[in-house]
């Protein structure tokens, strides 16, 4: 059975390790390596996990965490879904972003927003599948992996 609930602080370290194994399959081939060993080393999930408490959603499926997802300004754009590689497929990242979606329309926002790295094609075939539409596509500096990434920035009306 798959549930969507808020983070509770003592699983911060389990959910941090389902941001980093979902990040090792999809972002960890596109960055240098020294910002990779970085980031494994130091787990950037574990301080953005601890300051987003309870406003991080699980998906969790037969009782085990499945994945996390977030809007992390509060605001209509979706800054996080991750699900771990043993749960893809299973419903986890569509009812996160379900979740987060009914959230964002709470705040009054009619619209809602995702960025995505443009190689991550799993994670953007399911942002269309989702209704998600293609507003731009550009080569950015991303901050935390400290490289150019070519990004795509989808919406979706709600």
């Amino acid at each position: 059975m798959l549930v969507i609930r808020t983070a509770m602080p003592h699983e911060l370290e389990a959910l941090a390790q389902i941001g980093l194994s979902a990040w090792r399959k999809g972002i960890k081939p596109l960055v240098p390596k020294p910002v990779t060993a970085k980031i494994e080393h130091g787990n950037p999930f574990v301080p953005f996990l601890r300051e987003l408490g309870p406003r991080v959603l699980i998906a969790e499926i037969d009782g085990e965490p499945a994945g996390i997802g977030a809007c992390e300004h509060a605001d209509d754009t979706i800054s996080d879904i991750w699900v771990a590689p043993a749960f893809e497929g299973r419903g986890a990242g569509s009812a996160l972003i379900a979740a987060l979606e009914a959230q964002i329309a709470e705040r009054g926002h009619t619209e809602a927003r995702i960025h995505v790295a443009a190689a991550n094609e799993r994670a953007l075939r399911l942002y269309q599948n989702l209704g998600y539409r293609q507003l731009w596509k550009k080569i950015t500096f991303d901050p935390i992996l400290e490289t150019d990434l070519e990004k795509i920035g989808l919406s979706k009306s709600l």
